[in-house]
C-alpha cells in the first residue's frame, strides 16, 4: 500500500494543516508573497519539531472560494509548497487547492516535490456554496498520467461536510464504486462512518474533521 510506504504505518497517523494566508488577487489578500512564504515556512518548522507525521498545505483564506482558480494561485501555491518542502525535507507533504482545484493541486505537487494531494469531488456530485461540484476521477487520473505525476498519491473526500445530507452517498457505496485511491472521509457523525467503513475492504479512512470526538467523547 502506497500510504504505508509513505508514512511507515497505517494507524494513528497525524497530518498537520498549514492554512496559507490569503494569496495575492484574493479578496482578503493583503500580504506580500515573501511574507506569506515566510509564515508558512515557520509554521512548517513548528509542526516538524512537534513530531507530526505529515503536512497538508491549503489556501483556506482565499474566500469566498471559486471553481475558477487562476494561474496566479498555482504560482503562489508552488512557491509556498516549495518553502514547506525546504523546511521539512523528509516529511510526507501534500497540498489542497480550494475549491476543487484538483488538477492545479496535482501540478503544484509535482512542481514542488510533494507526495500527495487532497481532492474534492473525486466521485459523485454535490452542491456546495460555490455551486455544483461534479466528479473528477476520470479527468484527474488522465491528467495525472499526462504530466507524469503518478507517484503523487490522491487522498479523496468522499463525504464532504459542507453538503446537503440528502446528496450524500454511504461509505459502503463509495467503497464499492471506487476503492482505488486512499480515501479521505469528512464526517459529521464519526461513529456512523466507523460503522459503515467496517463493511468496506481496501478503504483506508483518514479523518480531517471531528477527530476531537474520538479523543474526547465529551466534546460537543
Amino acid at each position: 500500500m502506497k500510504f504505508l510506504e509513505l508514512f511507515g504505518r497505517l494507524k494513528s497517523v497525524v497530518i498537520g494543516m498549514i492554512h496559507v494566508r490569503a494569496l495575492p488577487g484574493s479578496p482578503l489578500g493583503c500580504l506580500k508573497m515573501s511574507q506569506i512564504v515566510e509564515e508558512a515556512f515557520r509554521e512548517a518548522e513548528v509542526y516538524r519539531d512537534a513530531g507530526v507525521d505529515g503536512l497538508i498545505v491549503e489556501n483556506m483564506h482565499d474566500v469566498p472560494y471559486t471553481f475558477h482558480v487562476g494561474p496566479e494561485v498555482c504560482a503562489c501555491m508552488t512557491s509556498v509548497c516549495a518553502a514547506v518542502r525546504r523546511a521539512c525535507p523528509s516529511l510526507p507533504l501534500g497540498v489542497q487547492i480550494l475549491s476543487a482545484a484538483n488538477r492545479q493541486a496535482l501540478a503544484v505537487a509535482l512542481a514542488s516535490g510533494l507526495d500527495f494531494i487532497r481532492a474534492e469531488g473525486f466521485v459523485f456530485s454535490h452542491v456546495a456554496d460555490e455551486g455544483l461540484l461534479n466528479a473528477c476521477a476520470g479527468d484527474l487520473l488522465r491528467y495525472c498520467r499526462q504530466i507524469g505525476a503518478e507517484h503523487v498519491q490522491i487522498f479523496t473526500d468522499i463525504k464532504k461536510k459542507h453538503r446537503p445530507e440528502h446528496q450524500s452517498n454511504s461509505v459502503q457505496t463509495v467503497g464499492t464504486v471506487w476503492a482505488w485511491r486512499d480515501q479521505t472521509v469528512v464526517p459529521e457523525d464519526i461513529w456512523r462512518i466507523f460503522s459503515e467503513a467496517e463493511t468496506v475492504e481496501c478503504l483506508l479512512m483518514l479523518i480531517p474533521a471531528g477527530i476531537e470526538r474520538i479523543m474526547d467523547p465529551s466534546v460537543e
